[in-house]
């Protein structure tokens, strides 16, 4: 059984919540969490970031049951490619939503195996035993000059740039969706979250709180949370974790004859 829990934030300094995320169980068994962070300022980017989850949340809970891991992937790509049109079709459209976009995480699984579809700097991460790894890679500017060796990854989180986005849903006609297979063994979890929690919040004490399991999972999301908001929540925060539990074992019962 795959347990689900989703928080969100508008933090200490923003006006407005630009995050939209959502996570839970569709009608024929999937389980799904999503995160979504606009961008484009007051209304534009609330608006990306609603329109993209309704969308990919509607493509992927409309699924029939019994599709392969590899099916789950090709749906996961498609309802991202809808959610694009549908929210670079809504800022042409109107010129108060002019250049709005938004980043997307999602997750889709079906008995713990499925896809993460990305595309922007919200992350995945996966924690095994305290430990978070960090599963989607982050399509700003920063990343790309370290990966060609012209910062230092102590940069990477004080460049000035370090918040323009290379890649975004609703920017462009034309994107590219990074795929990323994944299997949930029991007792790991699948953390999605929004740059106002991986920017205050350490790998290693994502891992930590994360994988707390003397407390319950709604618990653990709240901590993260506050994490953030106690290293200044200066944008909005939102978490999504998927943990995986083995399913109890019904206990024999004797019987009298």
């Amino acid at each position: 059984m795959i347990r689900t829990v989703h928080v969100s934030d508008i933090g200490r300094v923003r006006s407005v919540n630009e995050d939209s995320v959502w996570s839970g169980t569709t009608g024929e068994g999937y389980t799904l969490g999503i995160i979504a962070d606009g961008m484009g300022g007051h209304l534009a980017g609330d608006t990306a970031s609603r329109l993209a989850l309704e969308t990919v949340r509607e493509q992927l809970t409309a699924l029939p049951a019994g599709l392969s891991q590899e099916d789950l992937g090709s749906a996961m790509n498609e309802a991202i490619l809808t959610a694009n049109a549908v929210v670079h079709g809504k800022a042409a459209s109107d010129e108060k939503y002019h250049n709005m976009g938004t980043t997307v995480v999602s997750v889709l699984l079906a008995n713990g195996a499925g896809y993460i579809g990305h595309i922007g700097d919200s992350r995945a991460y996966i924690v095994r035993e305290g430990q978070a790894v960090q599963l989607t890679e982050d399509h700003t500017l920063v990343n790309e000059l370290y990966k060609n060796g012209q910062i230092s990854a102590q940069e990477l989180n004080t460049h000035p740039r370090r918040n323009v986005l290379i890649r975004a849903l609703g920017t462009d006609a034309d994107i590219i969706v990074d795929l990323i297979p994944v299997t949930l063994a029991p007792g790991e979890t699948i953390l999605l979250c929004s740059d106002g929690l991986s920017n205050h919040v350490s790998k290693e004490n994502l891992g930590k709180v994360a994988g707390i399991r003397e407390i319950t999972l709604e618990e653990r999301a709240e901590r993260l949370l506050q994490l953030a908001l106690l290293s200044g929540g200066s944008d909005n925060i939102s978490v999504a974790m998927l943990e995986h539990h083995e399913e109890a074992a019904v206990p024999e019962t004797k019987e009298w004859k």
